[in-house]
Parts: structure tokens; sequence; C-alpha cells
């Protein structure tokens, strides 16, 4: 833990740790060097076996062997799309492009055509790399079709098929890369809008990833189950170039099922895991329903939405592991606050941590942009190494999010204590003003959260023409839910007016690739009359 009293709600960057200059590719090199026998990946297919297996050594020579061929087809800096599920060669994949300077497309395999193609046609990429088929999703038949829309796409290879290594007419080559340089282009999770390209650098990934891993406790010896999604710079970044610097065992899931995951944490003795808040849950709840041998699992990191207290305790009791909580940005590559191994269940049930290394934090007043008064509520702002290049081919999203002294101003409220932790309270875009007065949805999900009838809530704004805003409360419920209790419960919690207008129950939420509720969807559902109140 920083040793912090602070009197100014912004913490400066704590160089604990120093800012390597240096690419993924040149990492990935490096730690084969050092640890060429070390077990890098194991392939954990859907049905919970295990696959293919590659040390270091064997990891540089296939990544090396993908970046010559690819050097064949394409020039350094252009932009090749992945839309797979986990799969060893989306890591060769990751690795590949960074070694032969190309810049890596993430798409999530839940896509549909016209989702699809506007992320390709968003980033100019040049090529469309898929897998055939998942979950019943005809990836191979709808990428064709929509690459031949496009101009710009002169490529559609089933990476899992020899075609992934096929040769061009270039002479083959591993250009010069900068830690500088591009390396993916991630879309943003869209909770409030269209997604944006954020185009994050080598420099960025791979020092996010080393910060995230060594306060996680991340050692040679760790073993890491991953069942992220790839697409996501949770999956490709944290995960996977974290425990590239420790030279560790990544344990890669195909398809998360929390039976299988948990098999797998027990036969591996597996120490680490990261997850959102609905894979922790299912976790836990095929735990206490048949409990397995978690005695080496250390530590549970969950992030992506609001984590509950309960959440937390769970974790204390059903698997005796640690708990911590990250909070980022696809923007920030994607790390900016986390606890510490140290932190106490106080902390970690009611806070977002401390910022990384080498990371400035300040909460900022939405109307001056200076930094407020510890304890206020203002806009959560990140400034170091790790912030975005910019959004593709986006100038004006790219000033309205980066400003001219270099905060990223992340769109999300929060505070902070003397300590330099931050606790989010919502998102400015998300933040209800109902009569004047402002309400902060993360503080009255939180409330509802603790009633016993409650598994997920999303509160939002709809719009009335009255008070401008009330707050609805969107539940989803462990049985059936009685609107009287819930809003006694929320009297008895909560400032008369924090409790919910509108109540509606719900089977289930959008979500978006990354396990996050799209709100914007569920206030717009309502609008149009999709919902039935309780």
């Amino acid at each position: 833990m920083y040793d912090l009293n602070l009197t100014l709600s912004h913490v400066p960057a704590q160089p604990d740790m120093e800012i390597r200059e240096i690419t993924i590719g040149a990492l990935l090199r490096e730690v084969a060097a050092a640890k060429p026998d070390a077990e890098a990946l194991v392939e954990i297919r859907q049905d919970g076996t295990k696959g293919r297996r590659w040390t270091y050594a064997e990891l540089l020579k296939n990544a090396k062997r993908l970046a010559l061929a690819l050097s064949t087809r394409f020039a350094p800096g252009e932009r090749l799309a992945i839309w797979s599920p986990n799969n060893p060669e989306w890591v060769l994949m990751e690795y590949a492009c960074a070694l032969s300077g190309l810049v890596l497309v993430t798409a999530n395999p839940a896509f549909k055509a016209r989702e699809l193609a506007y992320v390709l046609e968003q980033s100019g990429a040049v090529a469309l790399f898929l897998v055939d088929d998942f979950r019943g999703n005809p990836m191979g038949q709808i990428g064709t079709e929509v690459a031949e829309s496009i101009a710009s796409v002169r490529e559609v290879t089933d990476m899992e098929t020899a075609a992934l290594y096929a040769e061009g007419v270039r002479i083959p080559s591993l250009p010069k890369v900068a830690p500088g340089d591009a390396a993916m282009i991630q879309y943003t999770s869209g909770t409030t809008g269209f997604p944006k390209g954020a185009v994050l650098s080598h420099r960025g990934l791979v020092n996010n990833a080393r910060f995230y891993a060594s306060r996680c406790g991340v050692t040679a010896a760790t073993t890491w189950v991953n069942i992220m999604p790839m697409f996501h710079t949770s999956g490709c970044g944290m995960i996977t170039l974290g425990c590239l610097q420790a030279g560790c065992r990544i344990a890669l899931v195909s398809l998360f099922d929390p039976v299988i995951v948990l098999d797998l944490l027990e036969a591996l003795r597996a120490d680490r895991i990261l997850g959102v808040p609905t894979m922790v849950a299912a976790l836990l709840d095929a735990q206490e329903g048949n409990p397995r041998d978690l005695s080496a699992l250390k530590l549970v990191n969950c992030g992506g939405s609001m984590v509950a207290p309960d959440l937390v305790r769970r974790v204390h009791s059903l698997m005796g592991a640690k708990f911590s909580t990250v909070y980022g940005q696809t923007e920030y590559c994607p790390v900016i606050t986390l606890h510490h191994l140290s932190d106490s269940i106080g902390d970690t049930c009611n806070t977002a941590g401390q910022p990384v290394d080498q990371t400035e934090v300040s909460i900022r007043s939405i109307d001056n942009n200076l930094a407020v008064d510890i304890g206020a509520v203002g806009e959560i702002c990140a400034r170091g190494p790790c912030v975005m290049l910019e959004y593709n081919d986006n100038p004006k999203a790219t000033a309205e999010t980066i400003d001219p002294e270099g905060w990223l101003h992340t769109g999300d409220l929060g505070r902070m204590d003397t300590r330099g932790y931050v606790t989010v309270t919502g998102r400015v875009k998300e933040m209800i003003i109902r009569g004047g007065e402002n309400h902060f949805p993360a503080e009255i999900e939180n409330c509802l959260l603790e009633h016993v009838s409650v598994a997920e809530v999303a509160v939002v704004g709809l719009p009335d023409p009255k008070w401008g805003e009330v707050i609805g409360a969107f539940i989803r419920g462990k049985g059936v839910l009685e609107k009287a209790v819930l809003h006694a419960h929320c009297r008895a919690n909560m400032s008369p007016q924090k409790t919910p207008n509108v109540w509606v129950q719900v089977e289930s939420f959008p979500l978006t690739g990354s396990g996050k509720i799209q709100k914007f969807v569920l206030r717009d559902g309502f609008v149009a009359g999709d919902f039935t109140e309780l």
C-alpha cells in the first residue's frame, strides 16, 4: 500500500516500478531466452479436457514462424482483425502481429454481420482472421459475406487451418518495432453508445500488464486460469502479457463453464483467476453446490462492473481466497486502480483500490476540471504511460476524452479518500438528475444488492415530464420480487429521494462482450414499452 495523506483528490504517479521501454515482441524474446523450458500455455477445450501445450521457447518459435508468414502478405502498420473465441491461435496471432509490426484489431465472436462490418470498416482492416463456427454463430459464412462488401479487406482466413501460415509475395522479414507504436485497436464496451476504437501502444499494454500482475502477486510459480475473452484487454493484455512477464503458466479456457473451471482450478492447483461479477457469482454457486479443493487458490480478481460486498464475503468463505477489485478502462490499457493483497475486507468491499504504479489519478470537477476536495464526487481521470494513443480516425472524440494536460477523462464518477483509495459512484452520463438533485446509480444498486431477493440490478435514469428524470431499478431476482418489500428496504437504508420510482423485473440483462450491463438498452427499451413494471 502507498503511504499517502492527501488533502486533495489527486494521487501523484508512484514510481515503485519503472516504466519499461519495450515492445510485446521483444518481451516475448526476452522471457523465452530466460525461461525456455517453462510451460507457458495450456489449451483447455470446450469440454474441459487439456489440449496442446507450449513452453516459452516453443511459443516464440511458433509466433516467429507465423510473423514471418504474415510479413509476406502484409506491410508493417496494416491492421488485421481477429474474430474468434479463446484459442491458442489467438495468442499466437497477438505475438506474431507484435513481432511483424502489424496492428491487431479485436472483435467479439458474438458479433453479427452489422457489428462485424462496423469494426472492419472503421478500423480499415485489410484482413479478417476467424473460426468457422462458434456456439451456433456461422462466423465463416458471415465473415466471408461481410468482407466482400468492404473494399479494404483483401483476405479472409480460417485461423484454425494451414492457411494461417500461407506465404504471400513479399520477402519475409521482421521490421523494427518501437514501444510507442500501435499494437492493437480495441473497441470500447459501448455501455452508453456506439463503440470507438481505442488505439493502444506496445508501451501502454506491456507496462499496464506488468503493474497489474505485480499488484496481484504473480510469480514464476503462478498458474493463471484465463476465463476472460481474448478480444478484451483483460484477456489479451492483463492476463496474457502480465503472466508473460513473470514467465508463468496460463490455462486458456475456450468457453466459460463454472463446473469445468472449478474442476480445472482444483486439478491444476491454480492460484490466480480474474472474472467479471457474473462469472464469479456462477463459480461461487457451483462451488457451494459441489465443493472442490481450492486450497491452492490465492486470489480472485474481479472487475468490469460494480462488485457487491456480498460477493467479496462469499469468495472469502467459499473459496478461501483473497479478493481484489480492479477498476479500469480500455482507453488506459486498461487498469487504473487495484487493491493490494494486504488490503482489508472493508476496503475490498467498499473501494476500487489505489492507482497502479506510474499512474496519476485525480477526481476532477465536471465544471472546471480541477481536483476536488477529499470525499467529494467528481469525474475519475487518469494520466500516465498507459493512456491510449487516440481513438481511431476520430480526432473529435479523442480531444473530448484526453484533455490538453494529458488527463484521460473516464466518464466515470467517483470519490477519493485521504489514502488515495477510489470509490466508483456511477457514470457521468448515468448520473440521474431528478428534480434538480443528482443521484448516483451505484449507491442505489449497492443498497438493493444487500437484499436477499436481489441477484443483479441496474439503476437507470428514465425520462419524466415532471421531474426531468426518475429512478428506475431493473432487477434480476432470486425468486419472486415484491415491490413493497424492496421499497421498504430502500427507505430503511437510504434517504427517501433515492428510492426508485420505477421497478422492473428482468430475466437477464443486455451485456457488452466484456460483461457490462448496457444501461442505454434498458432505458431505450423502457421508453419503447418493452418492459412491464412491478
